[in-house]
């Protein structure tokens, strides 16, 4: 588990009060290797998917907003997106 990583993204989170809450999930991806398709299997089914790409193709900007029950939720994805190489949180 990576939580010193994402120990600041954790405090923030549990200065939130109002739970569950609307959390916005970014990422860039190379667009190659099924990274796309690895980063998409970890968001919320219930989440909005968005899309975008560079003008050369290379790389996706995948976001995603989804209603949130904590923070572990959050970091969860987020470790696990981590993992996934050449993937860049944001």
């Amino acid at each position: 588990m990576n939580t010193d990583k994402f120990k600041n993204l954790r405090y923030r989170l549990m200065e939130s009060e109002s739970w569950p809450l609307k959390y916005m999930f970014k990422f860039i991806t190379p667009n190659q290797d099924g990274k796309v398709e690895q980063v998409k299997a970890l968001l919320p089914e219930h989440g909005e998917l968005s899309f975008k790409h560079t003008a050369s193709l290379k790389y996706v900007a995948i976001t995603c907003v989804a209603i949130m029950n904590s923070a572990d939720e959050i970091i969860d994805i987020t470790e696990q997106a981590d993992r996934i190489e050449g993937v860049l949180i944001l």
